[in-house]
């Protein structure tokens, strides 16, 4: 079994000065190898500190613009015969604003943000977005939506801050699990 360590929405330093003190260590307790970061991640110190545990693969979210620029958008990864996308899930400009727009009157809704990354990816067995820093592990005809929330800012103020696992076993039966920090 392979198991991979999922992030995103870091927001470092501009909404946390240092990466939650637990991520490390639960991502070597699980033996976590490769991590997927999926945007958001606000300085290229994090991304060198994730790589004490192993390989990094990230994508640069809507707050990685400047700092991260060179991460590409978004990742299409075979991980143990798996198909995997890495993307950070606010998609262009125009759907960002018009998220944000709808966000402000709303709040996150999840049936703003599934159809979209439905659409855009429709051969990917697993999809790994962030932006929402809201936690999700679900799978809808046969695709897993997962995002692993904020270790540092749940977007629902009664939820803990969060971090992912993606468990992936011979054969290619794939598990999410959602942890919740303290």
């Amino acid at each position: 079994m392979i198991t991979l360590g999922v992030l995103s929405d870091t927001h470092i330093p501009d909404r946390a000065q240092h990466l939650h003190p637990q991520i490390i260590p639960i991502f070597k307790q699980a033996g976590v190898q490769t991590i997927l970061h999926a945007g958001d991640v606000s300085t290229p110190a994090v991304l060198t500190e994730l790589r004490q545990v192993g390989t990094v693969y990230a994508v640069r979210g809507n707050r990685d613009w400047f700092s991260l620029r060179d991460l590409p958008d978004t990742q299409a990864l075979i991980i143990a015969g798996v198909p995997i996308i890495l993307t950070h899930g606010h998609g262009g400009w125009l759907e960002y604003v018009r998220d944000k727009y709808y966000w402000s009157r709303e709040g996150y809704r999840l049936e703003r943000y599934q159809p979209r990354l439905r659409r855009t990816f429709p051969d990917a067995r697993v999809i790994v977005f962030g932006h929402t820093h809201t936690a999700l592990n679900l799978w809808v005809d046969g695709q897993l939506f997962f995002n692993p929330g904020s270790p540092h800012f749940p977007e629902d103020k009664n939820a803990a801050p969060s971090l992912g696992l993606l468990h992936i076993e011979a054969g290619g039966r794939v598990a999410g699990e959602l942890i919740q920090l303290e």
